[in-house]
């Protein structure tokens, strides 16, 4: 009896770490919510919707799966050998045959080798293509989103989705797929090889799967939660640097540095935190995997041992020092692939979770879109009109109530009125930057609704308040990669006289470009963006507090550029300063959302309404400011 005690004692270890897990396991199982279980798509329709990807690609797959084949040979061949070698040493030999063997242990080391950089080879180039693929889709329909749409989704979370989350994908498919296959296929492998070596050892070995299987079950639930943390904590991290960075003169203006720093460290540290619970889940399994090699290695060299020498068969097979060499080399073997393979079935989980919130955006329908009969627009001459317009950006809050009006042909005319009475929201429902709840806008007397949003907007010139500008060159901000020649460059430039200070630099529209603009004034920003809409030809322009905040010497030239602006085609104005929109044909006045007044500058002076007040409120300023 007291031979079986070292086996016992190994399983009385085994089983009472088991029965810890398992308590802790049962202790989270309930809690699915904290561990993780907030996804809402089934791991069969990612499967699926990834797979639509990978078609086009299936020849490289299957070459890959061809390849493993003899990736995997060395792996299953490799322990015969050195068993071989073993029992070949142990007797009488010739040289040339233990040369020959060395021959072909070298011979099938470089065929895996060759095979295994194929494989990585042709992995990685499928892998990345069919990445980029996805990339370019979303970021496309990122595109296609309305501007209510993309004010819902912070550009930290839509940058992760492009950049970290397609990286899980790139990963699954350049590696842990084809790896999980290779290793299924090494574990079958190497337990068909030792079940032809020798039963009674293979069996021994079999009896620490199932607390392998045990074991992996439980790391799952624990590593999903951890992956799960983690790719949240990264969301937040990049939602919060994307809003900070880009408002950071706001932040140095008020001095919140202090903090701003110390919320960051909070979200900095929270990352750290599950990156740590991360390293620690794996960190408790892979020594678990690993003690059972080590027991399984001590009970082979135990039962191996004792059968070799008291010459102990089984089944007909006996044990000899070769082959407890072999079933040693198979148990590495076996026992490194099903450590992997849990490894690589969470991660495989962590590419699912990360497909799903990219396919979460994909599935995100776009509210602006195309009529099914919308037409191409090849001309336009510039008459608008609202029909009894109502719109809300929040369900029963309307920003416009039955607003209606219509403007001619070449016609300049300006919207007037106090923040929130819905001037730049008209200026925005013409374009469809978003669609109305009621009405009708008509371009031409066509319905915008029945015109094809890209042939709509590309006969409208837009220059806002906030000019944004690209990293580049001032060339490419202003042409924003069309193919114009500089001299119709120039000739714009001119025309908007923005070339007063774009002469002056030293390399002139090859000047550099910086990070939306900010080594320009908000002056030169608005003149290069009067000729970005200028060289496009627009048949209507609309101007959105282009003049606020703007200094007295750029608004003259500014002013200059408006009156050319002004007889390309019809002009839609909303202007902070009344005395910007004192030519216009007519002037819009309006009021919570509706119109209250409208007609020239001098008819609504005459009037003594609401335009009457802002304007005599706007002069009495401008007295007292040349009076100090």
């Amino acid at each position: 009896m007291y031979e079986l005690y070292p086996l016992l004692i190994i399983g009385a270890i085994i089983g009472a770490i088991s029965v810890i897990f398992v308590v802790a396991f049962c202790l989270m199982k309930d809690k699915k919510t904290a561990i993780g279980f907030d996804r809402n798509m089934k791991d069969g329709e990612i499967i699926k919707r990834l797979l639509a990807y990978a078609k086009p690609h299936a020849k490289s797959f299957i070459l890959v799966l061809f390849v493993i084949i003899f990736s995997i040979a060395y792996d299953i061949i490799s322990p015969i050998i050195i068993g071989n070698i073993t029992e070949m040493i142990k007797g009488d030999f010739e040289l040339s045959e233990l040369y020959t063997t060395v021959i072909i242990y070298a011979g099938i080391l470089i065929v895996s080798l060759i095979s295994s950089y194929v494989q990585a080879i042709v992995l990685q180039k499928t892998g990345q293509r069919i990445v980029s693929k996805i990339r370019e889709d979303l970021f496309e329909h990122i595109e296609s989103l309305s501007h209510d749409q993309l004010h819902k989704n912070p550009v930290g979370k839509l940058v992760t989705r492009v950049v970290n989350d397609t990286n899980s994908i790139s990963h699954m498919f350049t590696g842990i797929l084809v790896n999980l296959v290779k290793n299924i296929f090494i574990v079958f492998g190497v337990l068909g090889a030792m079940l032809c070596l020798n039963y009674m050892l293979t069996l021994m070995v079999l009896c620490f799967v199932p607390f392998v299987i045990l074991f992996t079950i439980i790391f799952r639930k624990f590593s999903r939660k951890a992956y799960r943390q983690v790719n949240n904590a990264t969301t937040a991290i990049n939602t919060y640097l994307s809003e900070n960075l880009s408002g950071m003169k706001i932040i140095q203006i008020f001095n919140r540095e202090d903090r701003k720093k110390e919320e960051f460290d909070q979200k900095n540290n929270h990352l750290g935190k599950c990156k740590r619970e991360q390293m620690f889940t794996f960190g408790i399994f892979r020594p678990l995997v690993y003690m059972l090699y080590v027991a399984s290695v001590m009970c082979l060299f135990y039962l191996g041992g004792r059968g070799y020498i008291d010459n102990i068969s089984f089944l007909g097979q006996g044990i000899s020092a070769g082959t407890i060499v072999t079933f040693y080399m198979y148990l590495n073997k076996f026992f490194n692939p099903i450590q992997a393979l849990a490894e690589q079935f969470n991660m495989l989980q962590h590419a699912f979770a990360s497909a799903e919130k990219i396919f979460t955006i994909f599935d995100i329908e776009p509210t602006v879109v195309d009529e099914p009969d919308a037409i191409e627009l090849e001309k336009v001459e510039g008459e608008i009109e609202f029909r009894d317009v109502w719109f809300s950006y929040v369900p029963d809050e309307w920003v416009l109530k039955g607003v209606s009006f219509k403007v001619k042909a070449k016609e300049t005319v300006a919207f007037v009125g106090s923040t929130g009475s819905g001037k730049t929201t008209i200026l925005s429902l013409i374009c469809r930057n978003y669609d109305i709840q009621k009405g009708q806008i008509l371009i031409d007397g066509i319905d915008i609704k029945k015109i094809k949003i890209s042939s709509l907007r590309r006969h409208f010139g837009q220059m806002l308040q906030d000019v944004f500008l690209f990293a580049g060159t001032i060339r490419s901000n202003i042409a924003l990669h069309n193919e114009y020649t500089d001299e119709e460059i120039n000739r714009v430039c001119e025309y908007v006289n923005a070339n007063h200070f774009i002469n002056r630099l030293p390399s002139g529209l090859d000047t550099e470009v910086r990070e939306r603009g900010n080594n320009f004034s908000s002056g030169q920003r608005q003149l290069l963006s009067f000729a970005r809409t200028i060289i496009h030809k627009p048949s209507v322009m609309i101007l959105d507090e282009a003049t606020s905040n703007i200094d007295t010497e750029t608004e003259i030239l500014i002013q200059n550029s408006l009156e050319k602006i002004m007889s390309i085609g019809t002009m839609l104005m909303v202007a902070h300063r009344l005395s910007t929109i004192q030519h216009a044909d007519n002037i819009i006045v309006l009021s919570h959302g509706e119109i209250i007044e409208q007609g020239s500058h001098f008819e609504l002076l005459e009037k003594k309404g609401k335009y009457h007040s802002l304007y005599m409120l706007q002069y009495n300023k401008e007295q007292l400011k040349r009076a100090d």
